[in-house]
């Protein structure tokens, strides 16, 4: 039986009942109690118990109508919405609002009602972005691997139609067949990090690091490329001897890669520059990573650190990339306890900052 009907007989039973029960009562004084006949009693007497009961009644009436209606805004009302709530999320439709007030139980399950529609809404907006930004990431990585195969593709079949005909040629184009195929190695990598940024899930083998070394080593390896580039590095190198930081040496140069990258990116001059600098900053290291590139406008600059985010979308096919490379940056700068930022001139340059805590003897850092 459904809960209005049950409200119904309800109502019906708190009139009927009293009245049969008044009726019997009078009838059972009638018949046992010693009491003058109602028709030897006086006519004001007979108006007087009409007049009673009808007061009675009115009563009863009265006091069914006020709980029926107590009863209808504190169940059925409250069960309605919660039943078009329901039939909305069953249709697929997430934006409304299921307001209720009150304190009772029925009041309670519709505000956990609608604070798992909230979450399901947020789940549904989440996931529309999470595939969003796989779809993005599929395209602008699937367009940076087919850039470096068409290049190995070219160079081999020149290889095997004797077009590189002398063992200096044949070099060059094993050199750069070699390059690209670090280039896509790298893009594999970066893909790899991607899934694991978003569960949380980088593998950090953190250890105490003497930063001199540590970054001199960094230069070293950076100065090979860029010089092939065409590219100047310079560094310098203010800290103390004894500095040093505690994080994961294999994370921490793909910081460093992964910045001299974008700016080899944007490098619009005939011949680049990058200075890369270490200085003290109180209780951290303070790295530096300038180059004389394109520069970024200053509308920009807040945003470059977002995923897929790309200053100048025109330039996509000349400049590659997953476009995952400084967000990728700043997750790891932050899960080593520091900072990035990055202020620019267009036309000037670029530089990247970011601080990495000092390594303290006797602390749990």
């Amino acid at each position: 039986m459904k809960l209005r009907t049950k409200m119904v007989v309800a109502f019906l039973l708190v009139i009927i009942l009293p009245v049969a029960l008044l009726m019997l009562s009078m009838l059972l004084m009638n018949r046992f109690m010693v009491i003058p006949k109602l028709q030897d009693l006086p006519p004001d007497y007979h108006a007087l118990m009409f007049q009673i009961g009808l007061m009675s009644l009115l009563v009863l009436i009265i006091t069914a109508l006020l709980l029926t209606s107590w009863l209808y805004s504190a169940i059925l009302r409250p069960l309605a919405t919660l039943q078009k709530a329901t039939q909305a999320i069953k249709e697929g439709n997430l934006d409304f609002s299921l307001e209720v007030d009150g304190h009772d139980e029925i009041s309670e399950l519709c505000q956990d009602f609608e604070a798992m529609r909230v979450r399901l809404k947020q789940s549904a907006e989440e996931k529309i972005q999470f595939d969003r930004e796989n779809k993005i990431l599929i395209s602008n990585i699937s367009h940076d691997l087919k850039t470096p195969l068409t290049a190995v593709k070219g160079y081999c079949e020149g290889i095997f139609d004797g077009v590189a005909s002398t063992p200096e040629r044949i070099d060059k184009y094993i050199h750069t067949i070699y390059n690209k195929a670090c280039d896509m190695e790298k893009l594999i990598d970066e893909l790899s990090l991607y899934s694991k940024i978003d569960t949380n899930r980088i593998p950090y083998n953190f250890k105490v690091l003497p930063a001199k070394e540590y970054f001199g080593d960094c230069v070293e390896e950076l100065t090979v490329e860029l010089e092939s580039r065409n590219i100047e590095l310079a560094y310098s190198n203010t800290l103390a001897d004894e500095t040093a930081i505690v994080g994961d040496a294999e994370q921490l140069k793909r910081v460093v890669s992964n910045i001299v990258s974008n700016s080899i990116k944007y490098m619009d001059k005939k011949k680049g520059m990058i200075f890369l600098r270490l200085r003290d900053d109180g209780d951290y290291v303070r790295v530096e990573i300038e180059d004389n590139g394109k520069g970024i406008a200053a509308k920009d600059i807040p945003y470059i650190f977002d995923r897929f985010y790309r200053t100048d979308s025109s330039r996509n096919s000349s400049t590659g990339g997953s476009g995952i490379g400084l967000s990728i940056v700043k997750k790891i700068v932050e899960d080593h306890g520091g900072r990035i930022w990055a202020t620019s001139k267009e036309g000037i340059g670029t530089i990247m900052h970011f601080v990495l805590r000092k390594y303290q003897e006797g602390s749990n850092e």
